[in-house]
């Protein structure tokens, strides 16, 4: 059965959104701004055994695939195309009620039940399943226990406040499958629940 990996930048404290509008994120959207070439190597390592894009309605909306599709049109020598490149190549899936039909390349909108639809697509064949979404969108995810990995990308910073993704719930025991530090100071640590 395929995994559901999702993969969040937070803060130190936990964070993954600030309440205030102030850049804290070493990597946002391909922007060079920070991120080691350790860390975006290991980054497309790990993103070549993804085959489909659990992405927010929010998220497509806000412009990631239109984003992602220009990059991809890029030199190869762009440090972000081999990531572009995945992201156009996998087939991508939002799930929502507010929209009854993509406007995006390779993708599908579903509605409904969003523990049905996640289940079905655990099943089907091919490669794991990555997911890009704001707090809300993994904190339903969580709280329904449809997580099988979480990649959290543990940027230098405390926020103090903001937007968590354990606010509606969480998991009672976490395995450490791996923790690599990088020198532009992100830590990236993985966890699979065990219960």
């Amino acid at each position: 059965m395929k995994k559901l990996i999702l993969q969040m930048q937070m803060s130190v404290d936990g964070y993954v959104g600030a309440n205030a509008d102030h850049r804290w994120q070493l990597w946002e959207w391909g922007d060079d701004n920070g991120c080691d070439e350790e860390l975006k190597r290991d980054f497309n390592t790990v993103f070549a055994g993804i085959d489909t894009i659990l992405l927010s309605r929010k998220m497509a909306e806000e412009g990631y695939l239109t984003h992602w599709g220009n990059a991809a049109k890029k030199h190869p020598a762009d440090p972000f195309y081999a990531f572009a490149q995945r992201i156009v190549e996998a087939r991508k899936v939002v799930p929502t009620d507010r929209l009854k039909t993509s406007r995006w390349e390779r993708t599908t909108v579903v509605s409904g039940d969003l523990p049905r639809e996640i289940k079905a697509l655990k099943a089907g064949e091919g490669a794991d399943i990555a997911v890009f979404g704001g707090a809300g969108f993994a904190s339903a995810l969580i709280a329904a226990g449809l997580v099988d990995e979480l990649q959290l990308f543990v940027n230098p910073a405390a926020l103090g406040a903001g937007r968590r993704i354990f606010d509606q719930g969480g998991f009672r025991n976490l395995r450490l499958l791996g923790s690599k530090a990088y020198a532009c100071g992100m830590v990236v640590n993985r966890y699979a629940p065990t219960g």
